[in-house]
């Protein structure tokens, strides 16, 4: 790893370097008047917004907000990718208030449980969000909103300071408020540098993720702001990898991140992108399949990194630094102090919880009216992620969530594993697997598997094919082929509703008396019904 003096965020002795006063707004907009900013390819558009147009942006929608907003008061913003989106976070921190990243994609009641559960009166939006709203809040349209006036000062703020208020994506639960200080940017920068193989002079950082979600917003735009680095604002109304490639092409972007789905996109495709200097994914684990793809796609290493909503970039690999190992999500990102510990919350060279030290700048202040998560988000002065891992020498492995590690006849098997193995067949597009019940073993490993389009394959030939690779006892003993998988919105498989159909498949085979296979494709096909219906 490179030294401390070149990694941004951090002193030379790897401790962070954050002031006693620290507003986000400030960070962002620090830079030279002239300086691009962003490169506005949304809805048709082409054009480069400089710093000062950026902060004259943000004092127009500051002023409008302090007629009626309250320093601490949450705001809603409901926009997406576009500068109006980066002005309004920014006008929301730079007055001292909380902002409410929200997503276009949610119905009524996702929208309604995070609106009403932040207590946002206002939300911060465009025509087609005011229609989504309705009378959840007031929505403000930052298009008519901003006023003319003298520069507005930034609210003296400091780094535990409340500044805003993520959702998760409720791939384990149901969706919590991490609410996070002015520190978490700063928290963000090594881990971002260094997944883009040390961001600097000439970069440009784009990514298909929303900004709605700590992937698009703290891990592509305000990094990119605050180390003057230009960043492409340009939302897929629709992802395919003929526009993906379009829009790098025309923004010259150089520096992407690509959660792990538009990557089995991209791949599924065959599609290559020359001129890149980095790729960076997180979400879940890539596998060796896709890595390999990747050098052969962009000429280059894809960097694997590891964080969560409530603690984000801890750790990531770094091509230019060190070998990427296969399987692993990289090293710890200095500054964080990331430990596998066991039950008694002592790190251990075995497999164990993934947790990271009190201290980190990205961590969480706390849940949003959740005391209770809180005090059980931590172990002592370790915040537990909820995933199980291992050490490799001084690389982290993934072994999967604490509650979707397989417990198969004594063996303790990660689904991960087994999902990058399938991936490696030619037939497989996509795959989640899980543990079904069972009453010999606890668990049988289940895999649920999405063919490529005109592609075959049977059960037992992927079977063999990861009797063939992997542990013997790690195969999956039933695979049941669907059309899709259940999926969050930024690209994840939602275990819980395959665990689910999985117990819903053991009570219906025992109910009916009939075999695992027959109980499986009766509830598919009586689930894909249910679908068209809807």
């Amino acid at each position: 790893m490179r030294p401390a003096e070149v990694i941004p965020g951090l002193r030379p002795d790897f401790s962070w370097e954050i002031p006693d006063r620290l507003n986000m707004a400030r960070q962002c907009l620090s830079h030279p008047a002239e300086q691009t900013a962003i490169l506005d390819l949304s809805d048709g558009m082409d054009r480069a917004i400089t710093v000062g147009e950026l902060h004259g942006m943000v004092d127009g929608l500051a002023r409008a907000l302090l007629q009626q907003v309250q320093s601490g008061e949450r705001v809603g913003v409901l926009l997406s990718q576009s500068p109006w989106c980066a002005a309004a976070h920014l006008a929301i921190w730079k007055i001292g208030a909380i902002s409410v990243p929200l997503f276009k994609l949610f119905k009524r009641d996702a929208l309604a449980s995070r609106v009403g559960d932040a207590g946002a009166k206002f939300v911060l939006t465009d025509a087609e969000g005011a229609a989504l709203v309705g009378d959840l809040a007031l929505p403000l349209l930052v298009d008519e909103i901003a006023m003319d006036g003298d520069p507005v000062p930034f609210a003296e703020t400091g780094p535990e300071d409340p500044a805003v208020l993520i959702y998760t994506s409720g791939t384990t639960g149901s969706p919590k408020g991490a609410l996070h200080g002015h520190r978490v940017l700063t928290g963000h920068l090594p881990g971002v540098s260094i997944s883009h193989n040390h961001l600097r002079k000439g970069d440009c950082l784009w990514t298909p993720a929303d900004w709605a979600w700590i992937g698009g917003l703290f891990d592509v735009l305000m990094p990119g702001l605050a180390l003057g680095i230009p960043v492409v604002a340009s939302r897929l109304d629709k992802f395919t990898p003929a526009a993906c490639a379009d829009v790098i092409a025309r923004g010259g972007v150089r520096n992407v991140f690509f959660p792990p789905t538009a990557l089995r996109m991209l791949k599924a495709a065959n599609q290559t992108i020359p001129g890149l200097r980095s790729v960076a994914s997180g979400g879940e684990p890539l596998g060796a399949e896709m890595l390999a793809w990747g050098k052969q796609a962009f000429g280059l290493t894809i960097n694997e990194f590891y964080g969560q909503t409530e603690c984000n970039m801890v750790a990531s690999s770094c091509a230019e630094d060190f070998p990427v190992q296969p399987g692993c999500i990289g090293k710890p990102v200095p500054g964080h102090e990331v430990a596998v510990i066991d039950r008694d919350g002592k790190p251990s060279d075995e497999e164990g919880d993934v947790a990271i030290r009190r201290g980190s700048a990205s961590m969480l202040l706390k849940y949003w009216n959740r005391p209770e998560a809180t005090a059980e988000k931590f172990r002592g002065d370790w915040l537990i992620t909820g995933d199980r891992g291992v050490w490799e020498g001084d690389y982290l492995r993934f072994v999967g969530r604490d509650d979707d590690v397989i417990t198969s006849a004594g063996y303790r098997i990660g689904p991960a594993e087994i999902e990058d193995c399938l991936l490696t067949h030619p037939a497989v597009a996509t795959v989640g697997v899980v543990g079904k019940p069972d009453p010999l073993r606890t668990e049988i490993v289940k895999a649920y598997v999405v063919l490529k389009p005109g592609a075959e394959a049977a059960e037992v030939e992927l079977q063999d094919w990861v009797k063939d690779r992997l542990a013997h006892y790690s195969y999956p003993r039933e695979v049941a082929f669907l059309e899709e998988l259940p999926m969050t919105v930024t690209g994840k498989v939602i275990r819980k509703e395959l665990k689910a159909r999985a117990r819903k498949e053991r009570d219906f085979s025992a109910r009916e008396g009939i075999d695992a296979l027959d109980a499986a494709t009766y509830l598919s096909v009586a689930y894909q019904s249910n679908k068209e219906k809807k």
